[in-house]
């Protein structure tokens, strides 16, 4: 198993359960070590980061090293969830990478998580493997045992 510094978690935002379920055993099948949160919408997914909600008393929960944010949600979009996510602590979130993983094939949608310094990558669903090792290698740093 493979384990990266400030990567013990990954957070995966989207309404789709399978899609979440399919997801999580594409992180696991990477062999690199992390604990896997799926929550199914951007409000809730704030509750976590924040420590509020129904994770106010859950303040040793692990935070994510890497969040896959899915655009279209219902309530809450993924852009929704960016606008209030932009307001959370720079402190809290500094060690967190924030990547887009839509179906969306609106072009629109490209240009706006390129223009937000706090999107990392845009990615199409599904995630592969191999474009979770990338993005672990890419923002995190391997440790050696």
């Amino acid at each position: 198993m493979k384990k990266f510094k400030d990567l013990s978690c990954v957070l995966l935002v989207d309404d789709d359960i399978p899609t979440n379920y399919i997801h999580r055993k594409i992180v696991q099948n990477t062999n690199i070590e992390v604990d896997i949160k799926s929550i199914t919408s951007a409000r809730e997914a704030l509750d976590y980061l924040t420590f509020s909600g129904k994770y106010v008393n859950d303040v040793d929960a692990l935070r994510p090293g890497i969040i896959f944010l899915d655009i279209n949600m219902p309530g809450m979009s993924g852009w929704d969830f960016m606008e209030e996510y932009r307001k959370i602590d720079a402190a809290k979130k500094s060690k967190i990478i924030v990547v887009m993983l839509t179906t969306s094939l609106n072009p629109d949608d490209e240009l706006m998580a390129s223009a937000n310094h706090e999107i990392m990558n845009y990615l199409h669903k599904p995630l592969n493997e191999d474009a979770f090792v990338k993005i672990a290698g890419k923002y995190f740093e391997e440790i050696n045992n």
